[in-house]
């Protein structure tokens, strides 16, 4: 069998809520992303960070509020903590699982930095909670600093932030080095750490990149055959959670466009999967995307499970 070169974009399922969790969950993850790699799968591994980048952001305002003196954690740094503490606890997993196997193969974690547009209408329009719950006053603090806020029952508020569409992996060439070299490789974590470019320096934005958008922009940047998407469902329905609920097994890039105007797919769930698919299928339209739960996996590869879309 020929090695296929291929992206993961792994879910919350597949990392838990809580650091305690994320360890007993990767290690599930592990075993299923290990069964990838004895069936001749090249992987490029990314991942979701929304509980956890969230979790740090009220660990550090909670600090800032106890402690005055301490200076205030932008976004981009609390994403780049998450980038590392989760790709630790996966290249560790991984790596044991593969040398239980008998498998002696490197596992690395690349810090990434993704370009965004300061002009993307996200940061006009931020839809994306982050945070703890606010009293009043304090949102009002954030509301005088430039941030947006949610307000939700009983006066309390949230922060929310923009999510803007990536435009370039700046370690991309780091990316493709240690896919060539047979490594498997953990990058874009969270959907990478958001920047703005500013003359030859880069500055941290105050924002997060869809998981799902990144996992399709390295899949396109890195040319790979296939692109599998692992979510908390076995594949892909129409009528999803409604009477008449029916699982696609294949669709292509037409159709899936059709659903969309339909209205088939639920934003912040399905939706940015299918998008994600179709934008890395109109750059590689040799590719194939493969939707499906961790669980099913082995049997997705196969053709037994989950949903496949083709240009």
């Amino acid at each position: 069998m020929s090695r296929k070169k291929v992206v993961v974009s792994l879910g919350h399922d597949a990392l838990g809520y809580t650091t305690t969790q994320q360890q007993d969950a990767v290690k599930v993850t592990a075993r299923a992303l290990a069964d990838l790699v004895e069936e001749d799968y090249q992987l490029t591994i990314t991942h979701s960070n929304g509980p956890q980048v969230s979790m740090i952001h009220k660990a550090m305002s909670e600090l800032k509020r106890v402690y005055p003196d301490y200076t205030p954690v932008p976004m981009c740094v609390c994403s780049a903590m998450s980038q590392g503490y989760v790709g630790f606890d996966i290249q560790n997993s991984l790596r044991a699982e593969l040398l239980g196997r008998g498998i002696s193969k490197p596992v690395s974690t690349i810090l990434t930095q993704v370009t965004v547009d300061p002009y993307d209408v996200a940061f006009y329009e931020p839809t994306k909670v982050i945070g703890r719950y606010m009293s009043r006053d304090d949102a009002e603090v954030e509301v005088k600093k430039g941030n947006y806020v949610k307000e939700y029952p009983d006066h309390q508020y949230r922060r929310i932030i923009a999510a803007p569409k990536p435009i370039d992996i700046v370690e991309i060439e780091a990316i493709r080095a240690l896919v060539a070299a047979d490594q498997v490789v953990i990058a874009c974590g969270g959907g990478g750490i958001p920047v703005i470019e500013q003359h030859r320096a880069l500055k941290g934005a105050s924002a997060v990149i869809e998981k799902d958008a990144i996992a399709g922009k390295l899949a396109e940047e890195l040319q790979t055959e296939e692109l599998i998407i692992l979510t908390g469902v076995d594949c892909v329905y129409l009528h999803f959670g409604k009477e008449g609920q029916e699982e696609i097994p294949a669709m292509n890039v037409t159709q899936a466009e059709e659903y969309i105007l339909q209205g088939q797919f639920e934003p912040g769930s399905m939706l940015p999967k299918i998008e994600a698919a179709i934008s890395y299928l109109k750059k590689v339209p040799t590719g194939k995307v493969l939707i499906t739960s961790m669980k099913s996996v082995k049997d997705a590869i196969r053709g037994k499970a989950g949903t496949v879309i083709t240009a």
